[in-house]
This record gives structure tokens, sequence and C-alpha cells, in this order.
């Protein structure tokens, strides 16, 4: 149960005055919530502020400045009749100088009211030269003395969306601070004292109702304080859910590895160092009577699968089931692919499951995976759904984390009697990043590519050279090899994206020919496997496509790769793109198209890419140039992104934060000490809360 203290927070942001249904729709879509709260809002931290310090005469006004002046009101001069679109202005004057107020569709009583004649008034905004004269079209704020007095005179701004106006929110947000109730101290003293943290109220006060402008800058304290609060948050999470996972206790799958020889006699090449230490790990996890919950961050081509196939392969000699989770159809089937002639060739019963299979097909693999006759399921969250049920699962594996949700790595163990979890991703991920998403996970990671692969030949290439790179192309294609031609991101709409990928599609067949086809995010599961498998079997040789093909995607016999419009694409996902080619033995060129002129970041992203093809030293970079959120693609999968730290300015803290998680499980796992149950308190906050009914599961 959320303690009482915490009920105003979490109150509709319709219980605050002023905001009715109408209102009520624009947070919604602001504050990224169908059900918006108090707290919500309170989170919503300003972009800046409006200094109204600068109280000048009227002759010392900067023309396009923000200024706050006292002037006497002298004349009201109305629209004329039967031209509403005229201005209405107000003339009035200072000891210095005149000044028009300008006002477009005004009404002549409210004017009248607010700045009557031969009266004193303070008009705040930002002024400007209108032939030759001093003017303020619209000032933000107009008061009398007794206004002024409470006048805030640096006031924040909010990021908006359209129909919020600002002044919505500023009122919203001090009804909001009226709310904020009496929490008790959730952080360590000496930690507070050593970083002369403000207390959480007080920090969120500071925020709102700022006293100079820099008191919004994301490095004040104030933000720090409050950045912590939410990576504490996030850490004593996951230590909640490790603690969990490890008090279960587990059931060791040991075996002598007859079927991973098997499979490993059946590889075109041997394991590379770091894969045999990977799958080192994993054995020894997987006797131990602890549950295992490990990550296998690789890059690109550097075997996961294989690995992940040989960690099944131990738990099904041990006479139990193993199940590999992807987060799309294309992904599964993909896996399945690579994984079926090896699994023959070790005597593994194998099938996949998706939302495509259905009937008695479907029905058939159900009832074999219930009986045990299917020894490892591919397949996408279908394998959640309540009917597929295991007769012993002992392993589940989830490839793509960063697109599933804690909620759905605990939801695939209990499928199963103290399954052990294994994690695969392709994207490589910054060391402060790993901490902060996979922080209850023991890792390991893939860093050489197999043996045998050629590095890529990388080049950028400006957009005006366009007819090269498609003759290019064209040799390319003569001399029999297979192109991937991946078009632009136009914005965050896949109806826009895809009209950019058939126009090039028409285009470039019109070259090509029939050899030239096209795959895409709209088409169909099925055509869009055909259009695969033609590619794949040669039937064509050059695949238009959009990003659909970025993860998983393995035709060895392809070398070419151009990205149209490579400016627009962040840096992990042009080195997935790239990894796409170099999968075979044949020498592989990618070739980044661009519009000049580059900003400073898109020249940046490029010159790495064309420097390195190592994704873990690429990740680091593209963390540096982007930023947490946009890096794990936190914006479409439902990850956690954070609503107030940024990881490029607080990820100093993230080591401390998970220290104090640490120390806090050790001294009060149950969280039941004085500061245990105010630490409830921020789980709540943050929404963890999934992780303290862990406590009370048991």
């Amino acid at each position: 149960m959320r303690p009482n203290l915490l009920n105003p927070l979490f109150a509709a942001l319709t219980s605050l005055s002023g905001v009715g249904p109408k209102l009520e729709r624009l947070y919604r879509r602001l504050l990224d919530n169908e059900a918006p709260r108090i707290v919500d809002l309170l989170f919503h931290l300003p972009s800046g502020t409006v200094d109204r310090r600068a109280r000048p005469k009227l002759n010392e006004v900067v023309p396009g400045t923000l200024v706050t002046v006292a002037v006497t009101v002298d004349q009201h001069r109305p629209s004329p009749p039967h031209r509403a679109r005229a201005p209405y202005r107000v003339y009035a004057h200072d000891d210095t100088g005149d000044i028009t107020l300008t006002f477009f569709n005004a009404r002549k009583d409210y004017l009248e009211k607010l700045l009557p004649e031969g009266e004193l008034r303070y008009v705040s905004g930002t002024a400007e030269l209108y032939d030759g004269m001093l003017q303020m079209v619209h000032p933000d704020r107009v008061v009398d003395e007794a206004g002024f007095a409470t006048l805030p005179l640096v006031e924040p701004v909010y990021p908006l969306t359209e129909g919020l106006a600002l002044s919505n929110v500023r009122r919203a947000m001090e009804s909001a601070l009226g709310k904020l109730p009496d929490l008790p101290e959730w952080q360590d003293d000496a930690w507070l004292a050593r970083e002369r943290f403000p207390a959480f109220a007080e920090a969120l006060k500071s925020l709102h109702r700022p006293a100079e402008p820099r008191d919004v800058l994301p490095d004040t304290l104030a933000w720090a304080r409050l950045a912590f609060d939410e990576l504490l948050a996030g850490q004593l999470a996951l230590a909640l859910v490790r603690a969990h996972m490890r008090r279960q206790a587990g059931r060791g799958s040991a075996s002598e590895g007859l079927l991973r020889t098997r499979i490993v006699d059946a590889l075109p090449y041997s394991l590379t160092p770091s894969q045999q230490r990977a799958l080192g790990d994993i054995i020894t996890d997987l006797a131990l009577p602890q549950r295992m919950l490990r990550l296998l961050q690789g890059d690109v081509g550097s075997g996961k699968t294989v690995v992940a196939l040989l960690a099944a392969a131990t738990v099904i000699e041990a006479g139990r089931q193993a199940a590999l989770m992807a987060p799309t159809e294309l992904l599964a089937r993909q896996h399945h692919n690579t994984i079926a002639p090896l699994a023959q060739a070790a005597g593994l019963h194998v099938a996949i499951l998706t939302g495509r299979e259905r009937g008695r097909e479907r029905g058939d693999i159900l009832a074999r995976l219930a009986i045990g006759d299917i020894d490892l399921v591919v397949g996408t969250h279908a394998l959640f759904q309540d009917e597929v049920a295991f007769k012993d699962l002992a392993l589940a594996i989830v490839d793509e984390q960063h697109r599933f949700g804690v909620h759905q790595r605990l939801a695939l163990t209990q499928k199963g009697d103290a399954v052990d979890v294994l994690v695969l991703t392709a994207t490589p991920i910054p060391r402060t990043l790993v901490l902060t998403y996979f922080g209850d996970m023991d890792i390991s990671e893939l860093r050489e590519k197999p043996a045998g692969r050629q590095p890529i030949d990388t080049r950028t290439i400006p957009l005006s050279r366009l007819d090269e790179v498609e003759a290019a192309v064209g040799r390319a294609l003569d001399e029999g090899q297979r192109a991937y031609w991946v078009c632009p991101l136009v914005e965050d709409s896949e109806k826009i994206d895809l009209a950019a990928a058939e126009a090039r599609f028409a285009e470039l067949k019109e070259r090509f020919g029939a050899t030239v086809d096209l795959v895409h995010g709209r088409m169909k599961g099925p055509e869009k496997d055909r259009a695969m498998s033609r590619f794949a079997a040669g039937e064509t040789r050059l695949l238009v496509a959009t990003t659909v093909i970025e993860v998983g995607v393995d035709v060895p016999e392809a070398t070419v790769m151009v990205v149209e419009h490579a400016e627009r694409f962040g840096l992990a996902q042009l080195h997935q793109l790239r990894g796409r080619i170099g999968r075979g033995s044949a020498r592989s060129t990618c070739l980044l198209l661009y519009k000049a002129p580059l900003g400073e970041t898109a020249k940046a992203r490029l010159a790495i890419l064309r420097e390195t093809e190592d994704g873990f030293r690429i990740a680091e970079e593209d963390l540096r140039l982007r930023g947490e959120g946009d890096l794990l693609g936190t914006r479409q999968s439902g990850l956690p992104g954070f609503r107030i730290a940024r990881i490029e300015l607080h990820g100093k803290y993230l080591s401390a934060a998970r220290d104090d998680a640490a120390l806090v499980m050790s001294r009060d796992p149950g969280l039941t000490t004085p500061r245990g149950a105010a630490l409830r308190h921020l789980l709540y906050l943050f929404e963890k809360d999934e992780a303290i009914r862990l406590i009370r599961a048991g």
C-alpha cells in the first residue's frame, strides 16, 4: 500500500483548481500520461526563466530586450469600427519618454480596466522599435503598485504543448507546490551534508520558484538532489529484484557437455576467446543452486546467438527446456534460421512460436511444449501468453532486452520453477547505462568478431554524388554481389519514411530491373519474410529497406550497405546497420550519404564511424553526443527513461546510488528501519512500487 502521506501527490491533476477536463487533455499530452497526477506536474521541471529584474527608464530601454517599466497611462486609441484586425493602442509615458502598448483582438472594456487613464502601471514584456517609436506588443504582465509588490521578478519557463499557455502551467504548479507534504528524509544524513543537498521539498520549490535565472539549471544542487533521488530509487529497485531472484532457490542444471560438443563441432569456425569466457561463466551459473540473471552484451556479429544456443544445450542435456524470446517476428525467425541447422546436428527439437502460428499448427506446438517434446522454443512475446505451458522450463533467453520492460523480464520466469535468465543485447551499452538499467545482473561481454571477418571499408559521401553511388552499386551487382540500400528516417512517422523508401525503390527498379526488392515495417509478416528470403537466396540482389533491417538480419553474401541521409541516424543505429554487412569472408563497403552542410554533432558521428568498428567505443561516444534517452530507444521501448536525471551531468552520482542501495540491502533488506520506511516513500514517488511488492512476496 502506498504510504498515506503521499496520497495528495498522487491525486488527479483535475483536483487542482483551474484544471478542468479541457486542460487535462492537454496535460495528458504534455506529461505523457493518460491520467496525469500532481506528482507528474511537480516533476515537469523548468527549461528556463523570464528575468523581469531589468527596470530601466524608457530612454534606457534596449530594443529587443525583456523589461519592466513603470509608466503613467495617457490615452486609449481603440481599433476603428469595422476594422477588427487593426491594433488597439494605449499610449503611456514616464519622465524620460513615451511608449505605445499594442494589443490585437482586444476587448475595450477589459483594457480600460487593466490600464486606466492617468494611473501608474508596471508593464512587463519585450520592447521593440516600430516606426522609430518604442512599443510593446501584448505585454506579459500589467500590474498596479500592490500587484508589483508580489510579482515574481524571475519566473520559470516550462516546456509546453500546443494549446497550453505558460500562465496555465505556472498557476497549476503554484497550486501543486501547496500540496507538498512534510516527507521523511530518505537520504543518508552524512551524504546530504557532504553534497550540500537541500531537502526534497526545498529542491522542488527552489526549481519552481527561482530567485535567480541560474536556479533552474540542471547543474544546480536542487536539480542534482532530485536526480540522485531518482537514481537511488532505480538502483534500490534493481537491488530488490536481484535479491528476490537470489532468494528464490535455483535448481542447478549441470551436464557433461555432450550436446555442446556436437554444436561446436558443427560450427564452421571455432569459438572466440570471449565466447569461451562468457560460456564458462554461464555454465558455472547454471550449475549453482541460485538463479542466474546475466546480461550478455556483444557487438554486431560477435556470435551471441551461438553462446545462447550452447547455454540452452546445457539445460536440455540435464533433461529440461529453454525458451528464446525476441522483440520482433523478423528477429525471432532469424534466430530460428541460425539455430535450426546447429540444433539438428546435435539432435535437439526446436520450434518457433509467434503470432503467425495459428490453428492446428499452434495447438500442436503447445501440446509438444507441455509434454516436453520440444527442447527449445524460439518466439516473440507470444511466449508470455497464458496458454503457453512448459513441461520444465529451466532457461529463459531474452534478446534485445531494452525493448522489454523489467516486469516482462520477470513474466517469462513465471513459466517454470526457478527459471534462469540470460539477456542478450547487440547494442553495446555504456558502463553508466549498464549500471542504470541492468544493475541487477552479472555481465559478460563479447569483444571480438568471429575469425575470418574482414574489416568494413566505411566512407562518407555527399548526396550530390548520388549518381556515382548508384553507378558503383550497379558495378557491384554486375559482379554478383548483394547490397542493402537503407532509406532515411524522415521523421517519427512510418508513413512518411515509407513514402521515401517507395520513391527510391521505384527509381532503382527502373535502373536495375527485377533484381531490386523492397522491405519495410508496414508490410505484413509473411510479405516481409518472403522479401528477406528472396534476398537471402540471391533471387534479388539489391534490397531497399527502412530501418526494419537494423537488428538481426543475417545474409553473409551481402557486401554493400548504402545509408541515405546518414546524418539523420544515431551513431548506434548506423553501427547496427553497418553490421548487416561484413558477415562473410568477402570485402565489404559501407557508404554513408549525407546532405551538406553537416552540423557539428553529425560531423562527429560520421567521423567516429570511419575511425572504428568497436561498438563499445561507439556506444560511449553516442552517449556523449546524445544523452541516454535516445541511445537505448527509451522513447519507443517502454524502458524507464529518466524524468529528472541527465546521465551526461548526473551519471557521476550513479555509483554512489548503487553503493548506497547495496548498503541498505545488506543492513535492512525488508526496509523496516526508520530510513527503510522513508525509502519506501522514495520508491513509490518514482513509481518503483513493483520492487516493494517483491519484498512482500518474499
